[in-house]
């Protein structure tokens, strides 16, 4: 898959170091899948949730984080829209994000 923006992953790690390590592994596996489809994700991530619109939520660091991207699987693109604490993720509308 092509993760874009890896960018956003580097910018939330800058304020929440602890992020850094598990951020990188989600990047780098990430990077190596090949997920044709929502149920691909849940084989490897039994604890992502799927969602409306193509989004996907992972837990990052044992879910102290969550991290919301759109796929598109035709064309192996995941696009990061969100990356954040529980209590930031809590604010937004994961479907529209």
């Amino acid at each position: 898959m092509r993760v874009i923006a890896k960018r956003t992953l580097r910018e939330f790690w800058a304020d929440y170091p602890d992020a850094m390590e598990p951020l990188l592994a989600w990047y780098q596996e990430a990077l190596r899948a090949n997920w044709p489809n929502p149920h691909a994700i849940k084989e490897q991530y039994r604890n992502a949730s799927i969602v409306q619109g193509g989004r996907v939520v992972f837990n990052i660091a044992g879910n102290k984080y969550r991290l919301v991207v759109k796929i598109d699987y035709s064309r192996g693109n995941v696009y990061i829209r969100f990356i954040g604490t529980h209590r930031q993720y809590d604010r937004i509308d994961v479907e529209t994000v």
